[in-house]
């Protein structure tokens, strides 16, 4: 039988290896700052995403830790006077959750991974549209720029109050959510620039959107049918339909708030004959949409890691991918159960509880499905897998207590206390943050062509993994206990839970600068990475790593992606390579 170590790219019938110039790949084909701030390659905005918003959630990250400092004895630590404390308070983990959902969660998978990979697993040389995609990314930054402002503008107020009547109030107090009246009478902060900021980052949200679907459908290969697409792709492509239906919606209920408050127009302030309820029903209707926009992206990271580090096809693919788009669809009829005690009408409650319990179906059809995939295999626990793993479970509780928020009876008594922070960490931040490190080690040699260190990455893993549950799982005691959340002073009875809290965050941040450390020392001084070192055979794994600047020489022919009968592992130093049928007949790109 014989062997190759470069896998083929097909071209008709016959197979002809991809061969660019030696050394020559996307990082070192042009040089300078400007060929990369007017870059068109999806792989340097995929980095330059990478790098901005790893930025935004260090600083989510400190806010993060300044609340739970706060918070761990009952009495203020951060501030002299307990008036200035809970001012301090309100901006920390307002700007907290601003930062942590808007600039980081939202688009951390979709544009850095999705770009990066998007392209490659569809075999072309960059997306529909690379104008668009780097016009994205300039729309996230100017967004983000707006956050920044309003922060040193905060920062520089509580330091010297002088300056506040010189330029104005800066800060944010509101929550991340601008609930009204918050965002409206009861507070002078910089409402209107945080809003601006959040519409501007919806651009970004737009475009990607459209960029993906119009990807998907015009440039998958020949073999690549819809369902012989990787489900990363359906996911993706379901996340695309959610951003570019549901943005809009919360643009423009921002653009309100910002002229209510500018132009005293009554929307949604009663004191001018608005209706505060109003503001949840839009906020809610595409808040709860972008929660899969968070999310469906990793469970498609998912699918790909269980299967390829199972040795297995993956079970149930059209289930699975179809469980994408039905995530999408529910999630657009269920924005109600965040009003249970809103005042709406029994009727309403008890049809939003029902459509709430839908959601977990499709949930429950990938995790059985990811389960089966894995049953039987040849499970290997490389770093990406132990992500995996540890991602299922952080999605299946961060799931299951969902329920009890979707029953209305019990949402009654957990609404606004630690039992919602808790459920929404474990499905925002668990998820997605678990996943997120997944695909940057699964991809991690694609993207740099550098090893990392295997031994470090996975107890770094399980650092941030313990430090995670000590954090959270805490909060769900609290929380049905009755602890409130938002709430910078509380009964000495919470005092252990909010400490042990506290010390889980700062365990979490030590596991988080292991994996930072040991992903720079892979840039610097890791080992060479080999093509194919995973044994994948999505078309990503057909390319030299990292890849070239056009990705590929010629247009390949996609096979099944999860069919690995063909891939030999030999070393660490060549990592899987293609072993082709002995038929020069068959098309060895095919299952």
């Amino acid at each position: 039988m014989s062997v190759t170590t470069t896998p083929p790219i097909t071209v008709g019938h016959r197979q002809q290896p991809s061969s660019p110039p030696p050394g020559s790949n996307y990082l070192n084909a042009r040089r300078g700052i400007m060929s990369w701030l007017i870059t068109l390659d999806h792989k340097r905005i995929a980095l330059l995403y990478l790098f901005g918003v790893l930025g935004a959630y260090f600083l989510g990250g400190v806010f993060a830790l300044l609340v739970r400092l706060e918070l761990f004895t009952p009495s203020p630590v951060l501030a002299g006077s307990s008036e200035k404390a809970w001012e301090l308070y309100n901006h920390m983990f307002t700007l907290h959750g601003a930062v942590m959902v808007f600039l980081f969660i939202i688009p951390a998978i979709p544009a850095i991974i999705g770009n990066f990979v998007l392209p490659l697993m569809l075999g072309a040389k960059d997306l529909a549209f690379p104008r668009i995609n780097l016009a994205s990314f300039y729309f996230w930054l100017a967004g983000g720029l707006f956050f920044t402002y309003v922060l040193i503008k905060g920062v520089l107020n509580f330091t010297f109050p002088v300056l506040e009547t010189i330029w104005g109030p800066g800060g944010l107090d509101t929550g991340w959510t601008f609930y009204t009246p918050y965002s409206t009478t009861l507070t002078q902060t910089a409402v209107v620039e945080a809003t601006l900021g959040a519409f501007i980052l919806g651009f970004a949200s737009i475009l990607t959107g459209v960029n993906f679907i119009a990807s998907i459908h015009t440039l998958r290969p020949k073999g690549m049918t819809w369902f012989r697409m990787p489900l990363f792709l359906w996911s993706l492509y379901a996340t695309s339909i959610i951003m570019i239906l549901a943005t809009p919606v919360l643009a423009i209920t921002l653009l309100l708030l910002a002229a209510e408050r500018v132009l005293g127009v009554g929307i949604f302030d009663p004191n001018m004959g608005g209706d505060p309820i109003l503001y949840q029903h839009f906020f809610w209707f595409y808040s709860h949409p972008a929660v899969y926009i968070m999310v469906l992206p990793a469970l498609g990271i998912l699918s790909e890691l269980i299967s390829v580090f199972s040795r297995k096809h993956i079970f149930g693919y059209k289930f699975i991918a179809i469980s994408s788009l039905a995530i999408a669809f529910i999630g657009f009829l269920v924005w109600g159960h965040h009003m249970f005690v809103s005042g709406q009408s029994p009727l309403a409650n008890a049809i939003f509880s029902l459509l709430t319990f839908f959601v977990a179906v499709p949930s429950a059809i990938k995790t059985f499905n990811w389960l089966a995939t894995m049953h039987k295999g040849s499970i290997s626990l490389k770093t990406p897998m132990v992500y995996a793993l540890l991602t299922i479970f952080l999605f299946v509780v961060g799931g299951l207590t969902g329920l009890f928020l979707g029953a209305i009876n019990t949402n009654v008594h957990l609404t606004d206390t630690y039992f919602v922070v808790a459920h929404f960490h474990y499905v925002m931040m668990g998820t997605v943050l678990f996943a997120f490190l997944g695909a940057m080690y699964y991809w991690w040699p694609k993207i740099w062509g550098k090893m990392y260190n295997e031994n470090w990455a996975r107890i770094a893993a399980i650092v941030v993994f313990i430090g995670f549950n000590q954090t959270f799982f805490w909060q769900f005691i609290m929380g049905s206990q009755g602890m409130p959340r938002r709430y910078a002073t509380y009964s000495t009875q919470y005092t252990r839970h909010h400490q042990f809290s506290t010390v889980g965050a700062f365990v979490m941040t030590a596991g988080l600068v292991m994996v930072l450390a040991n992903m720079v020392h892979s840039v610097a001084v890791g080992r060479r990475a080999p093509r194919n070192p995973w044994g994948g055979n999505s078309l990503e794994w057909h390319t030299p790593s990292p890849p070239t600047t056009f990705n590929f020489d010629r247009t390949p022919y996609a096979g099944d992606p999860y069919n690995y009968d063909h891939w030999r592992y030999v070393s660490e130093e060549e990592g899987y390579v293609y072993d082709p049928p002995d038929s020069d007949d068959e098309d060895i790109t095919r299952p």
